[in-house]
């Protein structure tokens, strides 16, 4: 099952989908950075565990969560083999006279660990809420304006230019193109990305002018109003007391 949108599943019911929107993300952010910088690997485990469970807690279906994590892991995996041979340490074994230390194969898998409970958090405090209801919580926590308005019309845009590309690239194939790694190939390809970069230019300009008739200054104003309630301020400090305890757990 393809799942196109972060935020395909926000409608959905849960402490974490009701938590306010501006407390998610600085407590969701707290806890995040705390689990990056973790040095045990045990507490990394225990972190990540951590971060499992607030997922499942959020009713998001695994699969969806997954999809998005393997990419990351699948990205770090060649730490493991890195990583063991050439960090200096105790030799597990020798392969080809090249010694693997256990210090490097602990090394890469905290890293790994670290970062697939990060990104864990960030899935599941994406995944819980509205795209346009964390743009909102940006502008409410004083995130500048240019760099809200730049990942609100990226996320808008991608899956357009992403269409686009794809209808350019079924009329290629339509007409016999099959890429090949040669120069004839490599050059069409080439030709299709400049054409793709040419279309996503005109069409910013196009987009731009009608928001500017439409009266857009560069500071969009909406009607919805957040409030923090007394659950929210007691789930914000619960996430970031179990932050601080992580790093206390870590010192004991």
């Amino acid at each position: 099952m393809e799942y196109p949108e972060i935020d395909a599943f926000a409608s959905m019911d849960s402490p974490i989908h009701r938590f306010d929107p501006r407390a998610k993300i600085v407590s969701f952010t707290f806890l995040i950075f705390s689990l990056v910088f973790v040095e045990s690997i045990n507490v990394a485990l225990l972190g990540f565990g951590l971060s499992v469970a607030i997922l499942l807690i959020s009713g998001i279906p695994p699969g969806f969560a997954m999809k998005r994590i393997r990419m990351v892991f699948f990205f770090l995996c060649p730490l493991l083999l890195i990583m063991p041979l050439t960090v200096e340490g105790t030799e597990i074994v020798a392969i080809s006279a090249i010694p693997v230390s256990l210090e490097g194969f602990t090394y890469a898998s905290l890293i790994i660990i670290r970062a697939l409970a990060a990104v864990t958090l960030a899935v599941t405090m994406l995944a819980t809420t509205r795209f346009d209801m964390t743009m909102k919580a940006l502008y409410a926590l004083k995130v500048p304006g240019t760099l809200v308005q730049m990942l609100m019309f990226t996320y808008r845009y991608i899956f357009v230019i992403t269409d686009e590309f794809s209808r350019m690239w079924e009329s290629m194939e339509c007409k016999g193109f099959t890429l090949k790694a040669n120069y004839h190939g490599l050059s069409i390809f080439g030709n299709i990305l400049g054409m793709l970069i040419i279309k996503s230019y005109d069409r910013t300009n196009r987009v731009y002018q009608a928001m500017v008739s439409k009266g857009y200054t560069g500071k969009p104003k909406t009607l919805i109003h957040l409030k923090m309630s007394a659950k929210d301020y007691a789930l914000s400090t619960c996430i970031m007391g179990i932050a601080i305890l992580v790093h206390a757990y870590q010192l004991v």
